[in-house]
């Protein structure tokens, strides 16, 4: 019996493996292809896609940065990014915690209605954003994309907070209301606090999405000035020539904060995700 059940293990260990190295693989090959065909020039990407560059061309970074002015474009991405997490964190820790500590009449229609935004598809979005930004004359101004995509991850962001605030023992807040805690400091000094990753994993969702968002910057801006790091990468094609080499580097740099995001903080968001859940 032994013979015939270590050769099984053995090959659902095996499969296990199989399946986390080909996931592996299809995620981290067109990131290393891109990182790879920075560093060459225009003329060996014609010549072979897949091949290591003959002199490792640095200077694709350099032009880069140059020619999408790429700090500028950083700092309007980084400007509208962190705003739009710190609209969309404090709207849904105040949501959730009305949602998922207070009991009236219709709560969870509420709760339905707010969610169901998760099943909508965002570009579904863009002819009543463009209405309203420019009816309230923010048009082409980064104010216009915080608001945005601050409300864009509110469903998302009320769903993982109102889990993760639900998780969290009554009995707390009922030993703060006996040492005379009112309304506001039941959620400023217990829930919030103890939220942490809740509002860490919808914060990073928002982040990424910011930051990464092409549609709805392009939309709602035209200038230079308001420009974002995502709108920056179009510019390195034209109607006869596109330089390749310069534009992946682009990328490269473009990717560096979301990724980082999701590496530093990849434990609370896990957390934040599964909180829910462990109680349920």
């Amino acid at each position: 019996m032994k013979t015939s059940i270590l050769p099984v293990r053995f090959l659902k260990s095996l499969l296990k493996w199989f399946v986390l190295l080909f996931f592996l693989a299809a995620a981290l090959l067109p990131i290393v292809w891109l990182f790879i065909n920075s560093f060459r020039t225009n003329i060996e990407l014609q010549v072979s896609s897949f091949a290591l560059p003959e002199k490792w061309q640095f200077s694709n970074y350099a032009k880069a940065i140059q020619m999408a002015s790429l700090p500028r474009l950083f700092f309007n991405s980084v400007l509208v990014s962190a705003f739009a997490v710190g609209v969309n964190v404090i709207a849904s820790a105040m949501a959730g915690f009305i949602l998922s500590r207070e009991h009236f009449r219709g709560r969870d229609a509420i709760y339905t209605v707010l969610t169901a935004g998760v099943l909508i598809p965002i570009i579904s979005f863009m002819v009543p954003y463009f209405s309203l930004v420019t009816k309230i004359k923010l048009y082409n101004t980064l104010i216009s994309l915080v608001l945005v995509y601050s409300a864009v991850n509110i469903p998302v962001s009320i769903f993982l907070v109102t889990s993760f605030m639900k998780s969290i023992p009554k009995e707390l807040e009922e030993a703060g209301i006996i040492d005379g805690c009112g309304f506001v400091q039941r959620f400023t000094k217990i829930v919030f606090p103890m939220s942490r990753s809740g509002l860490v994993t919808a914060g990073t969702f928002c982040f990424i999405y910011a930051w990464n968002d092409f549609i709805m910057a392009m939309l709602l801006t035209s200038s230079v000035e308001t420009r974002t790091i995502q709108l920056g990468i179009k510019f390195f094609t034209s109607q006869f020539i596109t330089d390749y080499t310069t534009m992946f580097a682009a990328i490269i740099l473009t990717i560096i904060p979301s990724v980082a995001a999701y590496i530093f903080l990849h434990n609370k968001i896990i957390s934040g995700l599964t909180a829910g859940a462990v109680k349920g």
